[in-house]
């Protein structure tokens, strides 16, 4: 008489729980660098470490000023998209906009900048894009939304 192992639900459940995390679909934020402007230290260190949870790296500028500076030696490749708050001191982030797409910096013309706000009005919205702005993002940020709209901007694929 011949015997033959019978498998359990344990054993099927080990057999799919041991598949490859590759099989899980990579981010479309994964390989990106963002550069993005965020005042508030808490939110800066929130966002910094979503992006990172998702593949993607960033640079976080305190100010407007900051990120105007910063991006005007910006070389091609080195960001994919700018993440910008609206409401930051020295310089907001409609004027830091302004400034990058009239900058000297040809890249400014091109480079996707996402409005990141708490406000949410039509009104503000408004503002953002009449800024130059490609969209306008709630916060606090939610990832989801930001890897839909990531999809629409993003240029490069996902590594």
């Amino acid at each position: 008489m011949l015997e033959f192992p019978i498998a359990t639900e344990s054993d099927h459940a080990q057999k799919v729980q041991a598949l490859p995390e590759e099989a899980e679909e990579t981010s479309p934020l994964s390989g990106m660098k963002f550069l993005c402007a965020e005042d508030n230290a808490i939110n800066a260190e929130i966002l910094e470490l979503l992006l990172e949870s998702k593949g993607a790296s960033c640079t976080i500028c305190s100010n407007g000023q900051e990120i105007v500076d910063a991006f005007a030696s910006v070389k091609p490749g080195e960001y994919d998209m700018i993440l910008m708050d609206v409401q930051m001191p020295v310089m907001d982030g409609l004027e830091a906009t302004r400034r990058i797409r009239n900058g000297e910096n040809p890249l400014g013309r091109i480079i996707p900048i996402l409005a990141m706000t708490a406000n949410a009005f039509l009104e503000d919205m408004q503002k953002s894009k009449e800024a130059g702005m490609d969209e306008h993002l709630s916060k606090p940020v939610d990832i989801a939304a930001l890897e839909q709209t990531v999809k629409r901007f993003r240029v490069t694929s996902p590594h």
